[in-house]
């Protein structure tokens, strides 16, 4: 905007905005921006999750107190499935990138299988955990980790099912793609902050 002689501000075009692609990939794309804004905030509260942990554990002249250590059998199975959906993961990113329709559509049906199994699994690792969370700070520390990392595994899932339907309905075009890479991005996310999450929850109170 620039003065005129009668004090009116009149505007200036400063570029055509028309030769700009409808859609980008990666840090181009402005909801690539917000993911990323998102998952550091889910990260910290990971973190603060984790920290939390080992305060009540320093606090305690016992821990875990009067309560027996996880089974090891479900969070292996989870752990070993969750690292093995890495493999077709990094496969939808490229494609989706590529835009190639039909590798996208097979790629989402594999990673929707992936999620399904793993809430699968999921569901008998509560249990495994051998205590409550009412039933003292241990319990609901466990509880609480499993839970917050639970809630991210469904989210994807429910993200990556969306996107399956409407790829395989028409809507696969444009800036689709984009939701698809980037939530293969998230999915990188959630593998990576289980890996701490589950070395806390099995082994850190056999350590300590």
């Amino acid at each position: 905007m620039s003065p005129t002689g009668s004090g009116e501000l009149q505007p200036q075009f400063m570029g055509d905005l028309a030769t700009l692609p409808p859609h980008a990939h990666g840090n181009r794309s402005l909801t690539w921006w917000g993911m990323m804004g998102m998952i550091a905030i889910e990260g910290t509260a990971f973190v603060l999750a984790v920290a939390t942990y080992f305060y009540l554990a320093n606090q305690s002249p016992d821990w875990p107190p009067d309560a027996l250590l996880p089974e090891l059998l479900p969070g292996i199975l989870f752990t070993a499935l969750l690292l093995v959906s890495v493999i077709p993961n990094v496969w939808l990113q490229r494609v989706a990138e590529a835009e190639k329709p039909q590798p996208v559509r097979i790629a989402l049906v594999v990673m929707s299988l992936f999620g399904a199994a793993l809430v699968v699994i999921r569901y008998f690792e509560f249990p495994a955990l051998l205590v409550t969370w009412d039933r003292s700070a241990y319990g609901s520390i466990l509880v609480t980790l499993l839970g917050l990392h639970t809630v991210h595994l469904v989210t994807d899932l429910i993200d990556t099912l969306v996107l399956t339907v409407l790829m395989m309905t028409g809507h696969g075009k444009g800036r689709r793609f984009v939701d698809v890479a980037e939530n293969a991005i998230y999915w990188n996310f959630v593998v990576i902050t289980w890996i701490p999450i589950y070395l806390v929850v099995y082994f850190a109170a056999r350590w300590l």
